[in-house]
């Protein structure tokens, strides 16, 4: 089981902690992935967000829900009604958008996303996507598509979204129905144990670098 780091900057801000700091204890954690989750700011402030993230990050960095920014990460995350919307935006259906998504069949023109006919990804690569499932039939709808991972969840409740649906324990018997790696989000912490092949953890991840600096704080006083 690795570590999935989840970067809310909103929860960054509530610990008053830099993405510097972030990214060290994701990298002292032995994070494998970091996903950047911003539901406020704007897209040019995302943008050079993600460039002070990669000073600090050189792993595999995942954009949540915003597709214009997917060329400027390694892949991206999104929610159910997120692949609802690119279906109907773009007269695609579920399988299409993700196979043209993580093979790079687009290009972003004047700010807007655009899918292209093409055989090769723009950068030679797959990109990764991941998608939001809560239940057993949306496992199994997943199962059908071309997907790196899902998300599944909410494991506990958590301030940082939603978490009207706690799986709790139920989670477990849901990741065998998986045929994708299964990334367990909502809640989770540092220490928790579950059979899966990431957990996402986030605000404990902020507690913790909020103590480290804590205690550096005091030290230098003394």
């Amino acid at each position: 089981m690795a570590l999935y780091a989840l970067l809310d900057f909103d929860t960054l801000q509530k610990y008053n902690i830099s993405i510097e700091d972030f990214c060290k204890t994701a990298k002292g954690l032995k994070a494998k992935i970091l996903q950047y989750r911003d539901k406020n700011s704007s897209l040019e402030e995302k943008k050079k967000r993600i460039s002070k993230i990669k000073k600090h990050w050189h792993k595999p960095l995942i954009i949540n829900d915003n597709i214009e920014l997917l060329e400027y990460v390694d892949g991206i995350h999104i929610g159910q009604e997120d692949l609802k919307d690119l279906c109907k935006k773009f007269g695609l259906n579920e399988f299409e958008i993700i196979k043209k998504i993580k093979n790079g069949e687009w290009r972003v023109e004047n700010g807007k996303f655009k899918f292209i006919n093409s055989q090769f990804s723009i950068l030679n690569s797959q990109f990764i996507i991941g998608l939001s499932t809560h239940n057993k039939e949306e496992i199994l709808k997943a199962n059908r598509l071309p997907l790196s991972y899902i998300g599944l969840g909410a494991y506990r409740p958590t301030s940082t979204k939603d978490t009207s649906n706690i799986l709790g324990d139920k989670i477990i018997n849901l990741i065998k129905y998986s045929y994708h790696p299964v990334a367990v989000i909502g809640g989770v912490k540092i220490y928790d144990k579950i059979p899966s092949k990431f957990k996402v953890v986030g605000s404990d991840i902020c507690r913790l670098t909020s103590t480290q600096l804590r205690k550096k704080r005091i030290f230098k006083k003394k």
